[in-house]
């Protein structure tokens, strides 16, 4: 019996993982014929922001080399006590000529629970163009990010597009590895799922969402309050609309985001992350994320059996042969955002990362407080 089910259990874990290819070959087809349109609307960018002026000046960088002409760009402050609103000021100057714009919303309460969710409800109800851009502000992004972008959006009914989100590497530290190699394989599930019509989650600092698929639902206000405020947003426009949801590939819409500075504060982060799946207002997003963070679980807790019980053997086995799978794809789709990790280093990450996983998912289980910008949530 125990033979039995350690053998299904390969063959459905591993079969899943060939399904999720297909899934992620069928998108990168899309992506490569959305990518051919042509187009020039209206863009609003939502930036919510608190705290930042230490690490705020790469994205606004970043934005003053952008060349798109039709663009309202929206920093939503949250009660920021240091700096960072003169940066922002300081920026408008430079930034501001012809058709774009810089506003700065100041927030003077925010009763929370989720404190970056109530912020973009103040960025959305200011947006005016067709297409709104989200982001955060320790991002950084190539020129070609908007007309990226809006690109894959036009001529289409795609209700919401997330763009690919990868984690600077500054040191050559494990910590530093670990969370590029995790962030990496978070956004090929999404991607790979989204091709599959299956989208579990987003990246909500590289977004993009139809105004009129907003309309539709109510508007931002009524996206329903979450952890994970974008997948949220997401489940509500795939489950209320016809609107479909698209997962961009190609390093002209790559952002590089900043990493954890700590242990402590990465396993915070992504432990939010899981919590978000796991506990998704979706049930179609509850049932694949759990199916899948259960099933690595369960492989890498059967290790201990495994080494008394051959029989345990193929637990392990399906985990680490679905993550070789998730390697090779990751290393096609992430460019040069993760040239500095070497083979050596992604053998150490293929059997890390799930064990990772395995740990945020128990954390997640035994409901460990989860934080954002030091409020709990």
């Amino acid at each position: 019996m125990i033979a039995l089910f350690t053998s299904l259990f390969l063959i459905i874990f591993v079969g899943l993982h060939v399904f999720l290819m297909i899934g992620l070959l069928v998108e990168y087809r899309r992506n490569q014929i959305s990518a051919t349109h042509e187009a020039l609307i209206p863009v609003s960018i939502i930036i919510p922001v608190h705290n930042e002026a230490g690490r705020i000046k790469p994205l606004l960088e970043s934005l003053l080399t952008m060349d798109y002409p039709f663009v309202q760009l929206i920093f939503v402050d949250d009660r920021s006590t240091d700096e960072t609103v003169q940066l922002i000021y300081n920026f408008k100057k430079q930034f501001e000529f012809g058709n774009r714009t810089c506003q700065i919303i100041q927030l003077t309460e925010n009763p929370g629970p989720n404190y970056k969710q109530f912020a973009l409800t103040h960025g959305f109800k200011a947006a005016t163009g067709e297409i709104v851009l989200m982001t955060d502000a320790d991002c950084e992004f190539p020129r070609s990010w908007i007309y990226g972008m809006v690109k894959r959006m036009t001529g289409s009914n795609t209700g919401v597009l997330i763009g690919p989100v990868f984690k600077k590497i500054p040191q050559n530290t494990l910590l530093y590895k670990s969370q590029a190699f995790d962030h990496a394989i978070r956004y090929m599930y999404l991607a790979a799922s989204i091709g599959l019509g299956a989208a579990g989650g987003g990246f909500g600092n590289n977004m993009a969402v139809r105004k009129s698929a907003l309309d539709e639902i109510g508007g931002y206000g009524a996206v329903p309050i979450s952890v994970t405020e974008d997948a949220s947003l997401i489940s509500f426009i795939q489950n209320r609309t016809s609107y479909k949801i698209r997962a961009g590939l190609g390093s002209d819409i790559q952002i590089m985001t900043e990493t954890e500075q700590g242990w402590p504060s990465f396993i915070i982060q992504a432990v939010r992350w899981t919590k978000g799946g796991i506990f998704s207002p979706d049930l179609k997003t509850r049932l694949s994320f759990t199916f899948l963070m259960g099933m690595i679980s369960l492989g890498i807790l059967a290790i201990p059996l495994a080494l008394l019980q051959p029989q345990f053997l193929p637990l392990p086995l399906a985990v680490f042969s679905a993550m070789l799978m998730n390697t090779l794809a990751v290393l096609s789709i992430a460019g040069n955002a993760l040239q500095s990790l070497t083979p050596i280093d992604l053998i150490i990450q293929l059997f890390l990362t799930p064990v990772f996983n395995t740990l945020f998912t128990l954390l997640t289980i035994f409901r460990i407080p989860v934080y954002w910008k030091g409020k709990k949530v």
